[in-house]
């Protein structure tokens, strides 16, 4: 049976298209000539004795943007960043102390762009050896993580709706435990998802 790394590494070389918080959403008109902003995500699966984790966050309750929600860590991409890479490694060192040193980046995933403007790079990445998270004080309220089998089996996402500017709005929702993991997250999540199941 191969390993999660293996699995990983296989799904990166299937063909992907990319995603977008409208995928459920086809009668919802974007404008045309929009601008996106560049932002990337660390997609970090962390292989662990007793098997492999994905880290996630949840965002602080103050926040103006995304208040309480659970993330991938991430951010926007700065004029020093190279790259999404270096803006997704920057920001995973910013919000939760992880070492770059014990990240070895696999590739990107396909963009996905969100309701709020971003044109989101997640990156792919392993994460070797023991790790302490440290949530940086105001934007993340908690650190945690969750078994990599969990979001890579197609059968625990749903589609749930809510009203958003006066539409509902259909997304994805995958939850584990106390953890409502749903929208952007979710819809990177379940695209990796089908990209392991071949």
């Amino acid at each position: 049976m191969p390993s999660d790394e293996e699995r990983l590494r296989a799904a990166l070389t299937r063909p992907a298209r990319p995603s977008s918080d409208f995928d459920l959403n086809p009668a919802i008109v974007l404008p045309a000539g929009r601008v996106l902003r560049p932002a990337a995500v660390l997609v970090a699966v962390w292989l662990r004795p007793e098997g492999a984790r994905l880290v996630l966050t949840k965002r602080s309750s103050h926040l103006q943007h995304h208040p309480g929600q659970i993330a991938l860590p991430g951010g926007k991409v700065d004029a020093g960043d190279d790259g999404a890479v270096g803006a997704a490694l920057r920001e995973a060192r910013e919000e939760i102390g992880l070492p770059g040193g014990q990240v070895q980046v696999l590739g990107e995933l396909p963009a996905h762009e969100t309701v709020t403007g971003f044109s989101v790079t997640p990156v792919l990445a392993l994460l070797r050896g023991d790790f302490v998270p440290v949530p940086e004080a105001g934007e993340v309220e908690e650190a945690f993580d969750v078994p990599l089998s969990h979001v890579l089996d197609p059968a625990r996402y749903r589609i749930e709706s809510r009203r958003w500017r006066g539409e509902w709005r259909r997304y994805y929702a995958v939850p584990w435990g106390p953890y409502y993991i749903w929208g952007a997250t979710a819809r990177i999540l379940r695209g990796l998802a089908d990209r392991v199941q071949g």
